[in-house]
């Protein structure tokens, strides 16, 4: 089997690692608990939390847990943004053998509805901003049991204090539970002096039910095994050991627990190299990441696409006022990041960021950048060991393709997730066994392999604009739009158009002090470096891109709007001339 992209690596990468630990994330929390108890696990405004008092916290609430009934095969759903509390409850539930759905707190109370829907649990751990969202929800979904947390309960003794007195009620964390409904610190109390609980959490056994849009855009649940997690995470710190052994190394989360990137990613690659994780849980408040950046230190910084573009935009980064000295390595994943946002953040740091390319349903990065070989522009790297990639005909996919052909990326890796939660008809349309025995992913993704085996994506097979039987990448035109010194964030997608089927319409936000351009031209921008069936028919001009908590932009929201507006219009002149 060709796999050019061995050649790539950096010095010291194995091509194959071999024997992965025969373990879970309980296991190695517990070994590094007795063998570092001092070691800090997590970084929480300011508050350090060591491998021990994680262990033996997440005993006491695994007791408390118990208490209540749950048991192996439980569903246990969080709605938390990134705390300590989210881990706790995490590794509390797998040490009873439950499976964890975390869900996103921005949800409405129809998604929550839906997700909760997908995986059925029957409790649910809530930050108390979100519990009257939940209560809601639960006559229509299988929750039984609720338990709330106040997000003051992990933070420094003073900032708790000033919290109490200026924040808990102003910003809604002050609540009182309904008759029935749980402390999350009651739980931990009552369990603290319980026998601890001999873990039934095993490596092959599912460890949390994530969302995913699939390769058909319709809600999924995606089960991770623990040893999908462990895989996962060993692989992330093989790939990136130099900057995650650095004297003090620690890793900065700013991008939410309850996706894949952060739950499969940072969370397991930190436990597995025994490292700090900073926690930061709102990633759009930009003046925290960067306090907590100045403040924590971190070598490795997790980040996405618009977060990077929104620290190169802060006021306080332009005037030089924000000290971003320690990082030494970025990661960014979740969307395509745009050369230009990568050249001026790399510049700004001297620090390298590596880019990677997954799915939920691949638990995590099968393909990254090298930390110091070769970064081709436009490209998300190489496999990682013992991940294989093909490109394969989109209309038969038993017709593998040639470098430099643009078809469907399909993986296979021994981290992949053995199925959608309860869906089989789905699982074997995504999973599919090729003439060599294995198991292949099929992602809906359109990209190509170069000579030297360097992943290119090209877009969503959902996303291709067919415009006057032109066939166009959206990602293609937004690079372009991108690298402009005047913008800041582009999206792209097509829209209808009676004549030509579709046209290309930009979305577009400019940056913040730089001389003003206007829809003409980047038009004539765009023609310079574009064919010019390729270059925008439309360009609207927004003060800001919808996007999802992991910073993708929303192209289906962004075409929904422009149809409603069409629609309107239509409407009104309708009215008018009767």
């Amino acid at each position: 089997m060709s796999e050019p992209w061995l050649d790539h690596y950096d010095a010291g990468i194995p091509r194959s690692i071999g024997s992965y630990p025969d373990k879970t994330l309980v296991d190695l929390v517990a070994q590094h608990s007795h063998d570092d108890p001092h070691t800090v696990a997590l970084i929480f405004k300011g508050k350090k939390i060591t491998f021990r008092e994680l262990d033996e916290q997440s005993d006491a609430l695994a007791a408390g847990l118990a208490s209540l009934g749950i048991a192996a095969g439980d569903r246990v759903a969080m709605v938390l943004p990134n705390c300590p509390q989210f881990i706790l409850a995490e590794l509390a539930a797998w040490k009873l053998g439950a499976i964890c759905a975390p869900q996103n707190p921005l949800y409405t109370e129809r998604e929550l509805e839906e997700t909760l829907g997908a995986s059925t649990p029957e409790t649910i751990v809530v930050l108390t901003p979100f519990y009257a969202h939940v209560k809601r929800c639960q006559a229509s979904t299988s929750i039984k049991r609720v338990i709330a947390t106040n997000i003051k309960e992990y933070l420094p003794p003073l900032l708790r204090a000033a919290f109490t007195l200026l924040k808990e009620k102003k910003e809604g964390h002050r609540i009182e539970l309904q008759q029935g409904d749980i402390w999350l610190q009651d739980l931990i109390a009552g369990g603290a002096n319980a026998p601890k609980p001999a873990s039934a959490a095993k490596p092959d056994h599912a460890a949390v039910i994530l969302m995913s849009g699939g390769t058909t855009g319709t809600p999924k649940g995606v089960i991770s095994t623990h040893r999908g997690m462990v895989i996962a995470g060993t692989q992330l710190a093989t790939w990136l050991r130099e900057p995650l052994s650095a004297e003090n190394a620690s890793c900065m989360l700013p991008l939410p627990l309850f996706h894949t990137y952060g739950c499969a990613g940072a969370q397991s690659m930190t436990i597995v190299a025994g490292i700090p994780l900073v926690l930061v849980p709102n990633p759009r408040d930009v003046d925290d990441v960067l306090k907590t950046i100045q403040h924590e230190r971190p070598t490795l910084f997790c980040s996405v696409p618009t977060l990077f573009s929104a620290i190169l935009a802060h006021p306080d980064v332009r005037r030089g006022k924000v000290d971003l000295s320690s990082i030494n390595a970025c990661f960014s994943g979740a969307a395509a990041l745009m050369a230009e946002t990568k050249k001026r953040f790399e510049a700004l740091t001297s620090s390298r960021i590596v880019e990677g390319y997954s799915l939920t349903e691949a638990t995590m990065a099968t393909c990254v950048n090298p930390f110091h070989g070769t970064n081709k522009i436009g490209s998300v790297g190489m496999p990682v060991p013992d991940v294989r990639v093909k490109i394969v005909d989109g209309e038969d996919a038993c017709h593998e393709l040639q470098p430099g052909q643009v078809g469907e990326i399909i993986m296979n890796a021994p981290q992949l997730m053995p199925g959608y939660w309860k869906d089989p008809a789905e699982s074997a349309n995504a999973l599919r066994v090729r003439d060599d025995g294995l198991i292949w992913l099929h992602t809906g993704d359109l990209g190509y392999l170069d000579e030297d085996g360097y992943l290119f994506i090209v877009d969503r097979k959902k996303d291709l604009i067919k415009t006057s039987g032109f066939q166009v990448w959206p990602r293609e035109v937004e690079e372009v739009i991108a690298s402009h010194p005047s913008v800041a964030e582009v999206g792209v997608a097509g829209v209808p158009d009676e004549r030509k089927g579709e046209v290309i319409h930009a979305w577009v936000v400019l940056r913040p002090d730089t001389p003003a351009i206007d829809e003409k031209s980047l038009k004539v921008y765009c023609r310079e470096q574009l064919a010019p069936f390729k270059v925008p028919t439309r360009i609207e001009f927004r003060d800001e891109l919808p996007k999802t908590m992991i910073g993708k932009v929303l192209r289906r929201t962004l075409v929904a709007e422009f149809k409603s507006r069409v629609e309107k219009k239509i409407a009104e002149a309708a009215a008018a001339v009767t």
